[in-house]
């Protein structure tokens, strides 16, 4: 019962980097080293400033901080919504999908 180590996210507003434009990218599940630095809280609560720390990080290719301070809110949380469930135990997103498959009726 393992959760996945990599996820993609699509972008609704692309990052544009001078005649470059990221529309698509993929975090690893953070280890120890990449939290360096940081709290667990700030990081699961998806703190721009965690985020902003953790993102170069994690992420192919490279967001960095000035990348994440331009970004589009909708895709920031997005974003810190993915990095926030590589914190949950796969155990627990295993009963949570278990229980919203059994009918209440």
């Amino acid at each position: 019962m393992t959760k996945e180590a990599f996820k993609t996210i699509t972008l609704d507003s692309p990052i544009k980097r001078g005649d470059t434009e990221i529309a698509e990218i993929t975090l690893r599940r953070p280890l120890g080293g990449d939290l360096r630095g940081l709290t667990l809280i700030d990081v699961s609560m998806a703190k721009v400033d965690a985020l902003s720390t953790l993102l170069p990080r994690i992420t192919t290719p490279v967001i960095h901080a000035n990348d994440v301070k331009q970004m589009d809110a909708a895709d920031l949380m997005d974003i810190g919504l993915e990095v926030a469930d590589f914190f949950t135990k796969a155990k627990f997103t295993a009963k949570t999908a278990e229980s919203d498959a059994t009918p209440t009726e």
